[in-house]
């Protein structure tokens, strides 16, 4: 198997003051060399964006960028109209954009909204089926399904978007079910901690040893195998960044503890990338080839990341 090439993803700017400021952030993502800039849907916690408006803004205001979200809530979009959505914006970006497609996690935003906040196995079984028509609009077929959530009666699959086959589809998770899901349908498949309601705990940070990241990558191998597709790229954000001596993700104590308190099981993991350039380097490469990981989150800062992206990336 071809080892996949490197693509790193930024964070999309935040909206705080002018809008100068953070289009002028923006062109300095584009400029360093980022693959993508990166925006994730909420609606509590003090979020400010709107994902799809600043997604839209993002292509219209860059040349070569990609946009993606990372992610979008499926209960919050009906997946006709999202899937025009998206073709429409890779028409008018001439084929930059992305779609990242989860099953929603966080309660306070179903609260915020007034939507109920169904059991884990019914948000899944929902984004199983908004991701088959999705996948089946973005191939051009006329859409008329009668799902269990979803029901379309001859819904044309217009604008045809540019990227051949299609626009990526992301879809990331922590979970056994969430990983198949992506292996099934996905395109781009992030390998994630498994959100369980208490926040960044032990029982998160355990998911992200070593050990499991390979489990989970295998259980999207198996089931891209079972449906018959190419193995999916995959994505992968790393909790802990510091390139030499610059701490560019949050410090979380209680992750941090845990990895100090098991070192056996975190010894060259992809969660923790730390060291000098040459080394942060040297590690990418091997986890790249031993992994597969093409798709690389490693936090905010930007202008500490440049090196890496100036050193190993393909675009």
């Amino acid at each position: 198997m071809r080892t996949p090439r490197f693509r790193f993803l930024a964070p999309m700017p935040p909206l705080e003051g002018e809008a100068g400021k953070w289009l002028a952030d923006l062109r300095r993502t584009e400029d360093l060399g980022f693959h993508s800039v990166a925006v994730s849907e909420h609606y509590s916690h003090g979020w400010a964006m709107d994902a799809l408006t600043a997604m839209n803004f993002a292509l219209a205001s860059t040349t070569h960028l990609r946009v993606m979200s990372l992610v979008l809530n499926n209960d919050l979009h009906h997946p006709g109209m999202l899937a025009k959505s998206i073709a429409t914006a890779d028409v008018l970006s001439a084929g930059r954009v992305a779609l990242g497609l989860g099953a929603g996690w966080l309660e306070d935003d179903y609260k915020a909204l007034g939507i109920s906040y169904d059991p884990a196995p019914v948000r899944i079984a929902r984004l199983g089926e908004a991701l088959q028509i999705i996948t089946a609009f973005f191939g051009g077929e006329s859409l008329t399904c009668y799902g269990e959530h979803y029901k379309l009666y001859g819904l044309e699959a217009l604008p045809r978007p540019v990227q051949s086959p299609r626009p990526p589809v992301f879809v990331g998770g922590g979970g056994a079910k969430m990983l198949a899901l992506g292996g099934h349908y996905a395109d781009v498949v992030g390998v994630h901690l498994q959100h369980r309601g208490a926040g960044f705990d032990e029982m998160a940070a355990e998911g992200l040893s070593r050990t499991n990241v390979k489990k989970k990558i295998s259980l999207v191998a198996a089931a891209a195998s079972r449906a018959g597709r190419p193995f999916p790229e995959i994505q992968f954000t790393c909790y802990d960044v510091n390139i030499g001596g610059v701490q560019v993700t949050p410090f979380r104590p209680s992750f941090s503890d845990y990895i100090n308190a098991h070192p056996e099981n975190f010894a060259d993991s992809p969660v923790s990338l730390r060291g000098d350039v040459d080394k942060c380097v040297d590690d990418l490469l091997r986890w790249n080839e031993e992994f597969g990981i093409s798709y690389w989150s490693l936090g905010g800062n930007v202008d500490a990341i440049a090196p890496i992206v100036a050193r190993l990336s393909d675009e």
